[in-house]
């Protein structure tokens, strides 16, 4: 077997776990790492086929990250889910979620076509697929729902950037204070931005992209559609503007979603959302600069997301 990199290697007892759910007179001939990740190692590897071709699959592993056995149990039920659904998604091959057979909890999984697209460039055209594609997510009703969304902030735990609108970010710490506002339930993807949906962008032609796939399906849970609205709304404008972090919501409603129905109540779901990435700036910022976006440093971030919390302010508070 062969390495694109060091980081590619593949763990012996991962090495041998992964060879049972290979086809007779298969093997593993390449391992590529995969990167952009934050809390999981990924490797593409290459299986020698016995015809003479190939075919690709994915190991996902977490090395030393507390949930690893809830996060991937609940990846691999959602995986299970998909099928079938016309959501573009891997499909399950194996998992190892408590570590019994590979050194750390691991997921082995097909793998999608496409790369995902950090890029300003044809962004307008790829604000709308990603709009429909949350809808199809969100139109989902498993016979088990998985469990409830978890909150990732609090008022107590907002990290105030050093330069930030002091008075906008205490308004919006007011705001989540508030008990959350009623909401009916989906099934959420928890982490739905573009870092975790694959296209295929035709060369030279950024504004016919197509998405082919959503990966990283570890966060699934239940709760309001806003929540997973408002997630992609900060990303968006945290890699590419505040105006298209405001744009997403209005994107996803034309899709046919269904937000919530007064200002405040979008306003709770945005900010809290909002809030909880100034608590990891540092963490999202490092693999947006590996993955294409060098300018992207913590600074320029931390701007990007105190305009958006203060243009959330100004247009709902």
């Amino acid at each position: 077997m062969t390495h694109h990199d060091g980081a590619a290697t593949v763990r012996p007892l991962a090495l041998a776990w992964v060879s049972r759910y290979l086809e007779a007179g298969e093997r593993i001939v390449r391992a590529e790492a995969l990167h952009g990740g934050i809390t999981a190692e990924m490797r593409r590897l290459t299986i020698g086929t016995r015809d003479g071709g190939t075919r690709d699959l994915v190991l996902r592993t977490f090395v030393d990250v507390e949930h690893a056995e809830d996060w991937l149990s609940r990846e691999a039920d959602a995986l299970l889910l998909l099928t079938g659904t016309g959501v573009p998604a891997p499909a399950l091959v194996a998992v190892d979620p408590a570590a019994a057979h590979c050194e750390y909890p691991s997921l082995l999984m097909t793998h999608v076509a496409g790369r995902t697209v950090l890029d300003d460039e044809g962004l307008a055209a790829r604000i709308p697929l990603l709009a429909r594609q949350l809808v199809a997510v969100h139109a989902l009703r498993p016979a088990q729902r998985p469990r409830g969304y978890v909150a990732l902030t609090t008022a107590d735990t907002v990290v105030t950037p050093k330069s930030a609108d002091a008075a906008a970010w205490a308004a919006a710490v007011d705001v989540i204070r508030k008990p959350a506002p009623p909401y009916a339930g989906r099934f959420l993807h928890r982490d739905f931005q573009p870092g975790n949906v694959l296209f295929d962008v035709p060369s030279g032609q950024p504004a016919d992209a197509r998405i082919t796939g959503v990966v990283d399906w570890a966060a699934t849970s239940w709760g309001p559609a806003d929540l997973d609205v408002a997630h992609c709304s900060t990303v968006l404008a945290l890699l590419h503007g505040p105006a298209w972090g405001l744009r997403f919501p209005e994107a996803y409603e034309e899709a046919g979603g269904v937000l919530a129905a007064t200002a405040n109540e979008r306003l709770y779901w945005l900010v809290r959302d909002g809030l909880a990435s100034s608590e990891e700036v540092q963490q999202v910022t490092q693999p947006w600069r590996e993955a294409g976006r060098p300018e992207l440093t913590a600074r320029i971030v931390e701007e990007r997301l105190d305009a958006y919390v203060t243009a959330l302010m100004d247009a709902l508070g």
